[in-house]
């Protein structure tokens, strides 16, 4: 039964993927022309290391001021908006959905990069095919439990390595790092990627978040130095 489970889930990530898959494959993080950066190519063909940005040792900790502990007992995630089927998972259902480890790069537009990070947690493709997205679908609103909010447009969201992320270093993700579940953008500045996430809204069209309504880039290349708008 659970190998069942296991496949519809997976095939509905398919089909969703398929929607936007040739939007996925024009991003610049995936096909952008002249990018800038240093060092050997990571697997999608950028700089291992994004212009302007410096490797650290350490994990930096950037917030808004305030680090909500949620406890798993009443932690939640919700996935709603422009859906057919609409979500509230509880911790033991995100602990039983497909989990996903994956090695990849943390950039913050302060200009630090932490490399080679190895994760653990759920695809975030996965949560969105299991809510099937509207047809007319083109973003999604990330909610943190400390009111932060950033957005993204499908084609982002639904790459592989776009994570929902409880584990990082083999250690469950510490809470000034966004624990129990925060989201990670490889392909993107790290502010796209919300801490504490509690909510996953699907929208028609474009809201900008937190950062981006102060003059952060609404799209946030790394390897386009596209830190403001």
């Amino acid at each position: 039964m659970a190998e069942d489970k296991e496949a519809r889930i997976v095939e509905a990530r398919m089909k969703l993927r398929e929607r936007f898959q040739q939007r996925m494959q024009r991003t610049p993080a995936a096909a952008g022309e002249k990018p800038q950066g240093s060092g050997p190519a990571n697997r999608h063909g950028m700089p291992k290391l994004p212009v302007g940005q410096t490797v650290t040792k350490g994990w930096p900790v950037l917030d808004l001021g305030r680090a909500p502990s949620v406890p798993l007992s009443k932690w939640e995630l919700v996935v709603d908006g422009a859906v057919e089927e609409p979500l509230r998972l509880s911790w033991k259902d995100f602990e039983a959905l497909p989990q996903t480890k994956d090695v990849s790069d943390f950039h913050c537009v302060t200009t630090w990069s932490k490399l080679d990070v190895p994760w653990e947690g759920v695809q975030l493709s996965t949560v969105l095919a299991l809510a099937r997205p509207l047809p007319e679908a083109t973003h999604v609103v990330t909610h943190a439990y400390d009111g932060y909010t950033t957005n993204l447009p499908l084609e982002e969201a639904l790459k592989d390595d776009v994570l929902l992320v409880h584990t990082a270093e083999g250690h469950p993700l510490p809470v000034e790092h966004g624990g129990p579940v925060r989201v990670i953008t490889p392909q993107l500045y790290a502010w796209k990627g919300a801490k504490w996430v509690r909510r996953i809204e699907v929208v028609t069209h474009d809201r900008l978040g937190f950062w981006e309504l102060r003059g952060y880039s609404n799209t946030a290349h790394p390897w386009r130095n596209d830190r403001y708008s």
